[in-house]
């Protein structure tokens, strides 16, 4: 397609040929705007370039609070304390705590470590401000989420050049007490000061085609380098120069796009997943609960319910998007860790086939796992981020990421908006197949019931009659059987058992932790070439416990150690080095974390059976799930992103069982392949975890429950669009179909407009 004809598809997308724009229009509003309705707005002189960003500003005023409070001993108050300043303000803590007693039943008999109390501490960053260690819980209908941890707003948008270390340059010579590095960084504007220079050079009539996201505020996971704001993946390092020297790609193809980059989103440090790989260094203290937390910037809160987490560690991103704080954010997932967060907070998450998008400049979790995606609240400005992260050269090639070398096959050469549905067609997906996956579909316990059933109740009615689309299911035995809908005749079973013991034969000899065999077939040896060759051959039959969701559960990987390593090398801080370095100017918020990051550092050896066992699954799973979808005639697949109500923030999760991670549907990362979440309505039942004391008095854990309660707050939930590798396509007409089709996106209450500063 040449480059005229791109930009006549793009102006008949976004609506913005100059008829329409001379056209009398409704006033701008800022909450719920799209892409389209600020290019618009600026283009019909309802709005500019700084009172867009400004307005955004505003509202991070109004609504960027810390929104947790700490959990003590007895629930005595604490002093007040200020945190870090954001849009103007420093962050208020809460002064009211919650008695461990609320969350721990059984406390007295508890014998042991000592808990990991709440506590205010200084922080490594900056000893004048306080953040919170230990345990917290979330405070309900507090109307503050605590999503964007930083603001590229000068003087605050670095520790290490703050206040009038960051003032612009015409205010005269960077004071003498501020480090030398400051000179060079302030010299780059802030937020404010990059919309005032496009509003000079564009005026209300801005270059879209070479600037398609013209004025367009995102925030980034604070995984992703941003050369003018801090970055240290929402972790408390105190680096000589907290900004990098350098923006990762996608940052800087945004940039070039015309995107305001505006904020670091809050995030879980280091993407949630380096967990601890074991070594000399011990917790002293037992640290219960779970949220989307950094010991930077804090914990963040579910719009729609400020007790309850986000989940996923991509958590701010979400928040920051569903409660309007930005128009769209750039996430990161290694495991579940954006599409959880939307649809939990009721946006849109897109991931494509790894390394589509760019990862150069990244801090990752796991390499081979992490990879961006994009956070916003349509399809259809997720889909705009997609094709604006085209470089006009290198296409979606990113010299430093090593798994970005994708096929150029895979990738059409028409922009992916043109795959967009057309919603004034009938049965628009008439002619497609779409295959429901029930392995991630079971009731495991009764907190799964309702999501589940609502899901399907969404595919037959939304996706088949109204849409279109024609089913066909696979086949669980832990799932009834739909006789309303016919089955895979080649199933995701019967591609395990054809590819599998050719690829990984290893792993037909897995043990259970009493040492047994654990795929036993009766009167077979499934560890033998003969039992293999006839098991691929459809003679011999496959355990039921080799299933789906039993292939993604993997011995742990060391490659964190090597990643971070890696990272600090090309970073070239003068004070953080290396992982030594790392540790001896950080601070952790708790004791756990501190104890698993000093055995990362001395994890030296990287070899791991993960890792090669991840390798070898991925290109496993690319083979099965292709073959299904080939044998089948299918076009996408389809099933609930999560069946499990999120959890209180310093509460209980539901636990795994069946081999069913919680949260984790599909397992687009592990695989590498694309997948769309869409919300998909509301739920309204849950069954509260709780903490259980063990037998030995020593730990708790976590049950399920069999008491069923209301929420207060309705809570969002998604559906799971995805496919293999290079179908974007496909599950960009699906997925945009469905949500024009039932229009579940509805903005959280208590987050509306902020009346305009004088």
């Amino acid at each position: 397609m040449t480059v005229n004809k791109l930009w006549v598809v793009l102006t008949l997308i976004c609506g913005c040929v100059e008829g329409a724009a001379a056209q009398q229009a409704t006033p701008f509003r800022l909450e719920e705007a799209t892409i389209e309705d600020i290019h618009n707005a600026i283009r019909r002189n309802q709005t500019t370039c700084t009172d867009v960003v400004r307005a955004y500003i505003d509202r991070a005023g109004a609504y960027n609070g810390a929104c947790v409070q700490l959990v003590t001993k007895d629930g005595s108050s604490i002093p007040a304390t200020q945190g870090n300043v954001r849009a103007g303000a420093p962050v208020i803590f809460a002064t009211q705590t919650v008695p461990v007693s609320t969350v721990l039943p059984n406390l007295d008999q508890y014998a042991g470590p000592p808990i990991d109390f709440g506590r205010m501490e200084r922080t490594a960053s900056d000893p004048g401000i306080q953040q919170q260690y230990g345990m917290v819980a979330g405070i309900p209908d507090v109307r503050q989420l605590n999503a964007l941890e930083t603001l590229n707003i000068r003087g605050e948008r670095s520790m290490s050049c703050k206040a009038t270390c960051d003032a612009a340059p015409s205010s005269g010579p960077l004071p003498a007490s501020c480090p030398a590095a400051c000179n060079e960084f302030r010299q780059q504007p802030d937020a404010l000061e990059r919309a005032a220079e496009l509003d000079r050079l564009y005026g209300n009539r801005p270059d879209l085609q070479k600037l398609p996201m013209y004025c367009i505020p995102f925030s980034f996971k604070d995984s992703f380098d941003t050369k003018d704001m801090r970055t240290t993946a929402s972790a408390d390092v105190n680096y000589a120069m907290d900004a990098p020297p350098k923006d990762s790609t996608i940052v800087a193809e945004l940039r070039s796009k015309g995107a305001i980059i505006y904020a670091k989103a809050e995030s879980s440090e280091y993407n949630a997943g380096s967990g601890n790989p074991g070594g000399s260094a011990s917790a002293s203290k037992n640290f219960l609960g779970a949220a989307s937390r950094g010991s930077w910037g804090g914990t963040t809160c579910n719009p729609y319910d400020t007790e309850r987490e986000t989940t996923g560690s991509s958590g701010g991103s979400a928040a920051s998007v569903t409660a309007n704080l930005v128009v769209c954010s750039i996430c990161e997932q290694t495991g579940g860790s954006c599409h959880n967060p939307a649809s939990r907070t009721g946006i849109v998450s897109v991931l494509t086939t790894k390394a589509l998008l760019p990862y150069g400049g990244g801090i990752g979790a796991d390499p081979f796992l992490d990879r961006a995606g994009i956070h916003c609240r349509t399809v259809k400005d997720a889909v705009l981020v997609l094709d604006a992260l085209k470089d006009p050269e290198q296409g979606y090639f990113d010299p430093r990421d090593i798994y970005s070398a994708v096929p150029k096959g895979l990738i059409p050469e028409d922009p992916y908006a043109t795959f967009i549905a057309d919603a004034n067609r009938a049965k628009p997906l008439a002619g497609m197949r779409i295959g429901i996956v029930r392995e991630h579909m079971v009731k495991h316990v009764q907190n799964d019931a309702a999501i589940s059933d609502q899901i399907n109740d969404e595919i037959k009615e939304i996706l088949r009659d109204k849409l279109g689309a024609e089913l066909v299911e696979s086949f669980d035995p832990m799932y009834p059987d739909d006789s309303t809908i016919p089955n895979m005749k080649y199933t995701f079973q019967d591609a395990l058992a054809e590819i599998l013991p050719f690829h990984m034969p290893e792993y037909l000899s897995k043990k259970t932790r009493t040492g047994a065999l654990e795929f036993v077939v009766p009167g077979f040896d499934v560890t033998s070439r003969d039992y293999m060759a006839r098991l691929a051959e459809g003679l011999a039959p496959l355990s039921d416990k080799l299933n789906l969701r039993r292939v993604q559960n993997f011995p742990p990987t060391y490659s964190f150690s090597f990643h971070l390593a890696q990272y600090l090398l090309r970073r070239g801080d003068k004070r953080v080095k290396d992982w030594s370095s790392l540790n001896d100017n950080a601070k952790y918020f708790s004791d756990e974390r501190r104890a698993a990051m000093e055995n990362w550092e001395y994890k030296s050896d990287i070899r791991s059976d993960g890792i090669t066992e991840r390798v070898k699954m991925r290109e496993v799973m690319r083979l099965v799930v292709q073959k299904v979808m080939r044998q089948n005639n299918i076009d996408v697949l389809v099933n609930p992103v999560n069946t499990s109500p999120v959890g209180k923030i310093g509460g209980p999760s539901e636990p795994a069982v069946n081999d069913r991670p919680s949260g984790r549907f599909p397992y687009s990362a592990d695989w590498g392949i694309p997948e769309i979440a869409v919300p998909a309505g509301f739920n309204e039942v849950v069954y509260e975890p709780k903490f259980a004391l063990s037998a030995d008095k020593t730990n708790y854990s976590s049950v399920t429950s069999t008491v069923k309660s209301s929420l207060p707050h309705p809570l969002p939930i998604s559906i799971a669009f995805w496919a293999g590798p290079g179908d974007e396509p496909a599950l960009i007409k699906v997925a945009s179909a469905y949500e024009a089709a039932t229009k579940h996106r509805k903005p959280p209450a208590g987050f509306g407009t902020v009346p305009r500063k004088p």
